[in-house]
């Protein structure tokens, strides 16, 4: 039953990661392919590490080695990073594509180039 549940776990993983690699090919700018390749691998990168917690969590029930626990430990403290490190990440890529001049395309409004051209009138800086 467990190697069943893992499987399901890794397969949606897989699944998932594969989306996002696809989605760095077929979507039209930056930004979505940003958007498609950050969430479809942390959503797959997560299921796939649930497969490992999953089988780490039985293998700490089957046999009571420490090693299973510490599996586990490193699963949990791994997704957090993964979900800080991600959108953190696809944020400045996103910045910075956008402080290049990058457009997304087919774009009708620009929010925040709006608010820039705001500060700009009112003399701010836009840091």
């Amino acid at each position: 039953m467990t190697f069943l549940v893992v499987g399901i776990l890794i397969l949606i993983g897989l699944f998932f990661n594969t989306l996002g690699a696809f989605s760095l090919y077929r979507f039209p700018d930056v930004y979505t392919r940003l958007h498609g390749a950050t969430k479809c691998t942390t959503f797959g990168t997560l299921f796939t590490m649930f497969g490992v917690v999953a089988y780490s969590f039985s293998k700490l029930i089957e046999k009571g080695e420490a090693r299973f626990g510490v599996f586990i430990i490193h699963g949990a403290v791994a997704a957090l990073v993964l979900l800080i490190t991600n959108a953190t990440g696809a944020h400045a890529i996103a910045r910075a594509a956008h402080r290049s001049g990058i457009l997304p395309a087919r774009a009708v409004v620009d929010r925040l180039e709006e608010l820039d051209e705001m500060k700009a009138k009112k003399g701010g800086t836009t840091a």
